[in-house]
């Protein structure tokens, strides 16, 4: 067995052996089209562990003939910054550019990565950053308006099969000189178990084959490979499928209004060293995804308790924490602006750019006057009852409800008002027939 773990040693050598993130790379496609004229951008990929951010890096800055140098967040610093800034400003001396790598980027506060935008600004340094969190709320504004951001997606369960081809089949880098097999059924369930995750599949895989070796035996079944499985998320599982499982159920719990449940699996995760910021922000999407206007106050609450951590710190904030869990577990729930805002995204991208109603738009000069806009516009607060009959989407939507508010908690509030409006409408559009 080599010394460096199989999911290093399969890494792809070749943009060519690059498996997965068709929506990026192939003809046509964004990054392909980069390349092809040379140009490579300072961006962030942003995507769940195992989908080949660091990998794409590398062969996307081999391709475009750079120098390649890897930076971590959890390990660098400012001062090691300086030192690649120097010995980049020595090859750009010589024709020769210089990519900057930074695992895990959003591992840096606001001023360490204040320290990368004169060196991306000036181009001294192509910047790819790599994290598997949002970077609307990790990465500053100012780097993240000079970078493109690519949305990485998992691995599809067909390239996960031809990884693991590769890995058994491979002597040079995998363990094609071990003659192992897998049946395929164990195939199926490592593919499954991996959830798009290449790295999960190779160290797992990796351990199953130490145990083939151990008891002698050249084929990796479902008993054999379980037993691995085990064994891997004994190493691996903060950042593995135990990661998602505990998040996962902490949100189901919180869905099904279990506040005990809800309050064992924060306990869970953050005993285990999970990032209380990423379970703070899981919490603020719950609010407005499972929740929304049957209470408003659950976002504002789930807000208040990550600034409440960031504010005390671990681990007195993390009671914060737990408040909040309560609150939205015991909180009435309504899917219904999350269901609302998916119809009207898909009807955005559906119809495309639709005009703005005349009446609703802006005249500021008098050609727009003479051209119709404004006219005709209802100011809300000069009618009775603030309720106006104009329509305010476009003629193509103006059918269109997308938001329908449940019974539950303040929704029925609002239910009741939006029917009352409705009906005043529907009795001042009849009288003017």
């Amino acid at each position: 067995m080599h010394n460096s773990p199989l999911a290093e040693r399969m890494r792809p050598r070749h943009i060519d052996e690059f498996l997965g993130q068709r929506h990026l790379i192939g003809p046509g496609k964004l990054l392909t089209g980069l390349l092809e004229r040379g140009k490579l951008p300072s961006m962030i990929l942003w995507g769940p562990p195992g989908c080949g951010k660091t990998t794409l890096a590398r062969l996307l800055s081999s391709v475009a003939g750079m120098h390649f140098v890897a930076f971590s967040a959890v390990l660098s610093g400012v001062k090691e910054l300086r030192s690649i800034v120097e010995e980049a400003r020595e090859r750009a001396g010589k024709g020769i550019g210089t990519t900057l790598f930074v695992d895990e980027i959003h591992r840096f506060n606001k001023a360490q990565q204040d320290a990368f935008l004169p060196h991306v600004e000036s181009g001294l340094i192509t910047l790819i950053g790599a994290t598997t969190e949002n970077p609307s709320f990790e990465v500053i504004a100012p780097l993240l308006s000079r970078c493109r951001v690519l949305t990485l997606q998992p691995m599809e369960p067909a390239d996960l099969h031809i990884l693991l081809d590769r890995a058994l089949t491979d002597t040079e880098r995998g363990l094609g000189k071990l003659g192992l097999t897998i049946t395929s059924q164990a195939a199926g369930y490592l593919v499954a178990a991996s959830d798009g995750d290449a790295r999960h599949l190779l160290n797992s895989l990796e351990v199953a084959a130490e145990l083939a070796l151990s008891g002698n035996t050249k084929e990796i079944g479902m008993e054999l490979l379980k037993e691995a499985m085990q064994q891997k998320a004994l190493r691996y599982d903060k950042s593995g499928e135990e990661h998602y499982n505990l998040i996962s159920a902490l949100h189901k719990s919180l869905r099904g209004s279990d506040p005990d449940a809800a309050l064992y699996w924060l306990a869970r995760m953050l005993a285990s060293g999970e990032d209380p910021h990423y379970i703070a922000r899981r919490m603020i999407r719950f609010a407005s995804e499972d929740i929304g206007n049957a209470d408003p106050n659950a976002l504002t609450l789930a807000i208040s308790g990550l600034q409440a951590f960031d504010f005390l710190g671990s681990p007195e904030g993390e009671l914060a924490l737990a408040q909040v869990a309560v609150y939205l577990a015991t909180a009435p729930k309504s899917n219904a602006v999350y269901a609302a805002f998916g119809e009207a995204m898909a009807d955005a991208k559906r119809f495309g750019a639709l005009a703005v109603p005349l009446h609703l738009r802006n005249a500021p000069t008098r050609l727009m006057k003479e051209l119709g806009y404004g006219e005709g516009y209802q100011y809300a607060h000069d009618m009775e009852d603030a309720v106006v009959t104009q329509d305010h989407l476009p003629r193509e939507l103006r059918e269109r409800i997308y938001y329908r508010p449940t019974a539950r908690g303040h929704e029925l509030v609002i239910k009741e008002r939006l029917e009352k409006w409705r009906r005043i409408q529907a009795q001042r559009k009849a009288m003017h027939r």
